[in-house]
């Protein structure tokens, strides 16, 4: 017989979990160490985060082991039975020598079925699932570390393998079962699956930080409405009676992209992280998922998070001040900011049908709700996630030669302007509605201008996150010296979401996304104090960097709804388009056309069944319908975060907060620093073009518009094609002198060259002759100067050889080259020796016929 726990133990409680059949459910016996009577500093242990699978006929047992192996848990999982999975966990801590033995025994008690058998390392179980007879386990062979957030690692599920759990995997109809597993393993888990043993990537940084207790009396320690292997965790587990039990064994993965790179400004080290959460409810391929479902579940739903901290300590807080101080405390790192986006389809019932074969199917009204019952429950729901005010951007097409989104706009606006009026004023949510399309094709308005100055106004609105207070540098760049009641004290929170949408919620919602991105980085930096303003010029590294993350989100998050990338870009609304950008649109266009005609229908199907939504689904009971007026619940009105409440959690949160050093540092691996992933992270140095010397220069300044070519050659161009006008350039001869006044302003004073200040003078501002200054002047600006001249206006040494040659065109004989010359050369050759003639004569007579 096989034991799980040795006997010089105390007696160690288990929780017996079984699919079908009730378990025995027992309280979770992780219990936190307690701090020292003169201090409330409470430390979690690490998580667990390396799993050792061993297989034997009847059954598996999975070790799992923390990053130092001072810490180890046990499962064991039956095989023996072919309709239900019977997990047996064990939650006692075993020392590595306590461990050992278990193993030993085991080994010794499960002799008749072949001991324990293999044993193989896997990264944790993604879950179980069953298709017409017998359990698989999918478990996790290989990952890979993505993002990096307060010491927590973010994983990459790279590989997975399906296991079957009974030994003997009796299965009555093979065809159908293999069927069923082909259309499985259609969601590819190897493509944009994530997971963290430590840090819950299921939720934003706000709402870790802040409500750490958020899952209180909750089954589920996670937000399962990003949880795509929901249904596979839940479905064996349905009949335990736990509620918000730990199991670390088990991994909830998200669905979508996480990005991370580094900003190296003047050798401080931003983090700058992109996590894109699709949701599992009404999830689906493009034309077969449109608009919103009865219970306010809308389609391509996606919620988009910018978190950009500086690396000053690893983890979420600074250390206490220690003993000397009598401060036991941790303190929040004031190093983490965050915002967070919403997109999603438009919540009325819309579809497309895609029988005729047409790239752009018409839009079709299925259901005309005139109470938006789906819709009052969809934001609703907003309200009671994100908080007030909501702020609703809808960039679909007002104006076509054959309606088609415009349809949409109509009913959307109605439904807006339906619910907000029973909204009491300060709650009404900010409807925008702006023809993106039209206006890039109309060149009527800046697109990013515009979307710049719509993103400023919803940031003021419901601002961002930050763990910290305003920092001092603020007070000192605006002449204040000592803090003053007008600088912030507390933390910045989020309350409220700005909601983008098009007709696909791809192109158009990436571009502005990231407008908005853009303008949350200046922001967060601002709060950093890294920037002295929000305002981020373009075509700088910094921006450079984001747009490249937010291409690569948009391509992500269209592939998995299209199965093509993305079509107009950001550089598209920018105006600034690349050379191969018109036949790359075409080829994607052709792709997302071919996936939407051909393979959509099996990737519903596939989608489906992964997530455990039956194919033909039918409401037994519909929800219920809430009041035509009061669509809203009151309590969702409230404010979400609270300044004195999630300061106060935070302050818990930093105190009760896990251990991180060993799974970071990994202090027991041999390993180089080139493998260390902060270091090896994308960064603005490893742009194209970077070298180690840019390290000295600021990523925040941009690059220079003006290419340099050389100045005749520049000039003999803009004469052949006609010169643009010379404002374009903004040199004149005033900018010249300005600039010469400007260095002679800044030269040292001579009045004490012995003091201290005109020393200083000296070694900041390098005392340079005024004329070699306006020389190098001269010498960088002459390519502007030249493209100032008249446009007709040729070079004077081109002009005077044309002349030249006009002159003798018509016979005029020039001074110095007289017929004197022509008979001195005549005679000359007239003479016997030909050869005594000499060369002046014949190189004057050359230069005369010219």
């Amino acid at each position: 017989m096989d034991r799980l726990a040795p006997q010089s133990d105390p007696p160690s409680s288990s929780i017996f979990l079984a699919a079908g059949s009730q378990g025995k459910g027992a309280e979770s016996l992780d219990k936190s160490i307690q701090p020292p009577a003169n201090c409330n500093l409470v430390h979690k242990f690490s998580a667990f985060n390396k799993f050792i699978l061993y297989e034997n006929k009847l059954r598996f047992y999975i070790v799992a082991s923390n990053a130092s192996d001072s810490r180890h848990r046990i499962v064991k999982i039956d095989r023996t039975s072919q309709t239900d999975v019977v997990i047996v966990e064990d939650d006692t801590n075993y020392s590595g020598k306590q461990m050992s033995n278990m193993l030993k025994m085991l080994e010794d008690g499960n002799k008749a079925s072949g001991g324990l058998g293999k044993a193989r390392v896997i990264f944790g179980i993604a879950g179980f699932v069953k298709f017409t007879a017998g359990w698989y386990m999918i478990v996790i062979s290989k990952r890979s570390v993505v993002a990096l957030l307060g010491g927590h690692y973010l994983y990459h599920c790279e590989n997975t393998e399906m296991i079957p759990v009974p030994s003997n995997h009796k299965i009555e109809r093979p065809a159908e079962e293999q069927r069923l597993v082909n259309m499985f393993k259609q969601v590819d888990m190897s493509k944009n699956f994530y997971f963290s043993y430590s840090y819950d990537i299921t939720s934003t940084l706000q709402n870790n930080l802040t409500k750490p207790e958020r899952f209180n009396g909750i089954r589920w320690p996670f937000n399962d409405r990003y949880v795509w292997n929901f249904h596979m965790i839940a479905a064996p587990l349905k009949d335990s009676p736990t509620t918000g039990i730990r199991r670390p064994w088990l991994l909830p993965l998200i669905h979508g992209h996480v990005d991370q790179a580094k900003l190296t400004v003047l050798g401080r080290v931003v983090f700058v992280t992109l996590i894109a959460r699709r949701s599992r409810h009404y999830a689906g391929a493009r034309y077969l998922t449109r608009g919103v479902n009865e219970e306010g579940n809308v389609a391509n739903e996606v919620e988009t998070e910018q978190i950009v901290s500086e690396a000053l300590t690893t983890p979420f807080y600074f250390p206490p001040a220690g003993p000397s101080t009598g401060e036991y405390q941790r303190r929040p790192s004031p190093q983490y900011t965050s915002y967070v986006q919403y997109r999603g389809s438009i919540p009325i019932y819309w579809t497309q049908e895609t029988t005729s074969m047409t790239p752009r199917p018409p839009i079709e009204i299925s259901v005309v709700d005139p109470f938006y019952v789906a819709a009052s429950r969809h934001f609703d729901d907003l309200f009671a996630r994100y908080g007030a005010p909501i702020t609703v951007l809808n960039l679909i097409k007002r104006r076509e030669p054959q309606p088609r989104e415009s349809k949409l706009l109509d009913e959307y606006t109605q439904c807006v302007k339906y619910l907000n009026q029973f909204l009491p004023d300060e709650y009404k949510m900010v409807y925008r509605a702006w023809d993106m399309s039209r206006a890039y094709k109309e060149k009527t308005q800046d697109v990013i201008s515009y979307l710049e100055d719509i993103a400023e106004v919803s940031i003021q609105m419901t601002g961002f996150f930050h763990s910290g207070a305003e920092p001092l540098a603020h007070c000192l760049h605006n002449g204040n010296f000592e803090e003053n009641e007008h600088c912030r004290h507390s933390i910045l929170l989020q309350n409220g979401i700005c909601r983008t949408n098009c007709v696909d919620c791809l192109d158009r919602t990436n571009a502005a996304q990231f407008v908005f991105g853009k303008r949350a980085l200046g922001h967060q930096l601002y709060a950093l104090g890294v920037v002295a303003s929000p305002n981020l010029p373009f075509d700088s590294d910094a921006v450079n960097m984001l747009t490249e993350m937010y291409h690569d989100h948009g391509d992500t998050i269209a592939l998995q709804y299209t199965g093509s990338a993305l079509v107009n870009r950001v550089e598209t609304y920018r105006r600034m388009p690349h050379w191969n950008s018109h036949s790359r649109d075409i080829i994607e266009n052709i792709r997302r056309f071919y996936a939407n005609s051909l393979l959509d229908a099996d990737k519903q199907a596939a989608i489906n069944l992964f997530l455990g939504v039956a194919a033909e689904r039918s409401l037994v009971l519909p929800p219920k319908r809430g009041q035509y007026q009061k669509w809203f619940q009151k309590r969702h009105l409230q404010v979400l975060y609270d300044v004195i409440e999630c300061s106060s959690a935070l302050c818990d949160f930093v105190n009760v907060g896990g251990e991180f050093w060993t799974e970071y540092y990994r202090p027991l691996l041999f390993t180089s620093l080139g493998k260390h992933f902060a270091y090896s992270m994308n960064s603005t140095l490893k742009l194209p073009g970077k070298t180690l010397k840019d390290i000295a220069y600021s990523p925040f300044l941009p690059h220079s518009t003006h290419p340099t070519h050389h100045p005749r050659l520049m000039a003999g161009v803009r004469r052949w094609i006609g010169a643009y006008p010379s404002s374009q350039h903004g040199f004149s001869k005033k900018a010249l002198s300005s600039k010469q006044e400007v260095l002679k302003s800044d030269l040292p004073s001579t009045d004490d060259p012995r003091s201290s200040a005109a020393l200083a003078k000296r070694l900041l501002h390098p005392d340079v002759p005024v004329e070699e200054q306006t020389e190098y002047l001269k010498y960088v600006d002459q390519c502007f100067a030249l493209l100032e001249a008249c446009n007709d206006e040729a070079e004077p040494e081109d002009k005077e050889i044309y002349e030249r040659f006009v002159r003798k065109s018509k016979g005029v004989v020039e001074e110095g080259n007289s017929c004197d010359v022509y008979v001195t050369y005549v005679r000359i050759m007239e003479a016997d020796d030909v050869g005594t003639c000499e060369e002046d004569l014949v190189a004057t007579y050359e230069q005369w016929l010219g």
